[in-house]
């Protein structure tokens, strides 16, 4: 390594090319924490301080080229030195980027009051995000508050930031419904704690106020701190730093290298200042939203087999009463009618590290699907629908529980029966009043259990709801708002008027971009 740079072992670089500038790949430690991956350059000093800077943003942006410029900017790489150095391979990185879904750590320690022009004074960590919006659709888009919510809630994760770097691109010259959703999408993963630490990070950049960036972050209502001028607090980057310079473009490469090195400047300045963020309740908003999706797909699955018990109840009482009196003066009359039972349905799942990785969190108590498509715990106690050492959904204890491969699906089937079989049903477990009640006045008591648990699940639904309107920065997102139709539709025919009422004040709340983000989302409106 050129002897102006510090000192480096030879087994933690690769050169690549001889420029200039001459690339060196990094060989960093590499290291899984959970379902993440961490990787180390240099040796951590727990005496010097740390600042931390999460990255978000659509495929394409240039995250992969600003976080090789961050590390050099933390080694005090200079236009003059010749050299560049990348702990990402970008060339390797943009044939997989659409396959890539991992949440990756940079921890970058050691370089930090080292007797050089632009080293930091303290050492960096930056979290590198999937890009949103990939070919791959939405639900890939969810996997990535996933793993977020993962690694703030290890013991070996993040536990504070002091910045959330939207990567934007300079170059973009419309808000397309794509990069409406994205914003929308990014912004609703987090806490109002996080509201003062959203700046933009705008890449290829040709050092001109990026109107563009502007515009859309105005449009897409993003909260966040604002510079002298009354703008988003932004910092402006160019993407050419490892181009191989000649006589015929050095100056041009000089001037976009400044660029960055303006950029960069101006960020370390804002880290430097900007206290950390203990992301209390952006984990809280993670959570909450993970759990408000469950709580749909289970409520929908819910109805349809409330909806399906209580036409077999109804359909029971009327051959009951059509044959009340041959059922009565003979006990062997049987009718045929229908009975519902669960059986097991297997699914398609994924793995991880060998250890079974994407299921349904089921209970084997009650034969309820309580967490569908359940991907970050690997048993049920650690998934993040349990509370207490219960279930939020069935209230039954975590140990009746299984991760599994399969899900339990609601069938129906035609038997005959004879009021005696059909009475021994409801005759299990009940009290002696209980057992003094007809076989009619069972089937009534049994649609009003059902009718009950339909309202509790939609009471459910929406305080979730509730608390993230209460917490989260972005509470309107496109991810709750296909959720309003629903739930107003389902309340409605609760008759509760007042949760109908604050219901339809949310969706009136909602702007035109969550609502073109919302149909993104849905597949309605697909523009690339």
């Amino acid at each position: 390594v050129p002897a102006v740079l510090p000192p480096v072992p030879r087994s933690l670089f690769d050169q690549k090319s001889d420029g200039p500038p001459a690339v060196y790949q990094l060989i960093p430690k590499k290291e899984d924490i959970g379902t993440l991956i961490r990787v180390t350059v240099g040796e951590k000093n727990p005496n010097k301080p740390n600042k931390t800077i999460l990255l978000v943003g659509e495929t394409g942006a240039g995250k992969s080229t600003l976080i090789n410029a961050l590390v050099n900017f933390t080694m005090g790489v200079q236009f003059e030195d010749g050299v560049w150095f990348q702990i990402i391979d970008e060339e390797k990185r943009s044939q997989t980027e659409s396959q890539t879904s991992d949440v990756i750590v940079y921890d970058i320690f050691g370089f930090e009051d080292k007797s050089l022009p632009y080293s930091l004074t303290y050492s960096l960590t930056i979290i590198d995000t999937p890009g949103y919006g990939d070919t791959r659709g939405t639900e890939m888009d969810d996997g990535i508050s996933e793993r977020l919510l993962d690694l703030f809630q290890s013991e070996d994760g993040v536990n504070k930031i002091h910045a959330v770097g939207l990567v934007m691109k300079a170059s973009e010259n419309r808000l397309s419904d794509r990069q409406r959703y994205i914003l929308d999408s990014v912004v609703s993963l987090f806490g109002k704690d996080l509201e003062k630490s959203i700046v933009a990070l705008v890449t290829h950049s040709d050092g001109v106020t990026p109107e563009n960036a502007l515009k859309a972050l105005k449009t897409a209502k993003i909260e966040c701190p604002r510079n002298g001028n009354n703008e988003p607090v932004h910092f402006l980057f160019n993407n050419q730093q490892r181009k191989e310079r000649t006589e015929k473009n050095e100056s041009c490469l000089e001037t976009a290298w400044r660029i960055t090195e303006r950029g960069m400047d101006e960020l370390a300045a804002f880290l430097e200042k900007t206290a950390p963020e203990k992301l209390l309740v952006t984990t809280k908003v993670l959570r909450e939203r993970k759990r408000l999706k469950a709580s749909i797909q289970n409520l929908k699955e819910k109805i349809n087999e409330v909806e399906v018990k209580q036409t077999e109840a109804r359909q029971k009482q009327e051959k009951l009463e059509k044959h009340k009196e041959e059922m009565q003066n003979n006990e062997n009359f049987s009718v045929e009618v229908s009975e519902n039972y669960k059986e097991k349905e297997y699914i398609k799942t994924g793995w991880w590290g060998g250890v079974f990785y994407n299921g349904t969190v089921s209970c084997t108590n009650c034969q309820e699907n309580c967490h569908l498509n359940c991907e970050m715990a690997w048993y049920p106690s650690q998934c993040d629908i349990m509370s207490g050492g219960y279930c939020t959904f069935c209230k039954c204890p975590v140990s009746h529980h299984v991760k599994e491969n399969w899900r339990y699906v609601l069938k129906t089937r035609k038997v005959w029966q004879t009021s005696e079989d059909m009475k021994k049903k409801y005759e299990k477990n009940k009290s002696e009043s209980q057992e003094q009640m007809s076989l009619l006045e069972h089937l009534q008591e049994e649609i009003s259990q059902l009718a009950a648990k339909k309202s509790q699940l939609l009471g459910e639904c929406y305080q979730r709801l509730v608390t993230l309107e209460e917490i989260a920065l972005k509470a309107d997102s496109a991810s709750t708002f296909v959720h309003l139709g629903f739930l107003i539709e389902k309340m409605k025919e609760e008759q509760n008027t007042e949760k109908v009422q604050k219901l339809e004040e949310m969706r009136k709340r909602v702007d035109e971009g969550t609502r073109v983000g919302s149909l993104y989302m849905q597949g309605k409106k697909l523009e690339k």
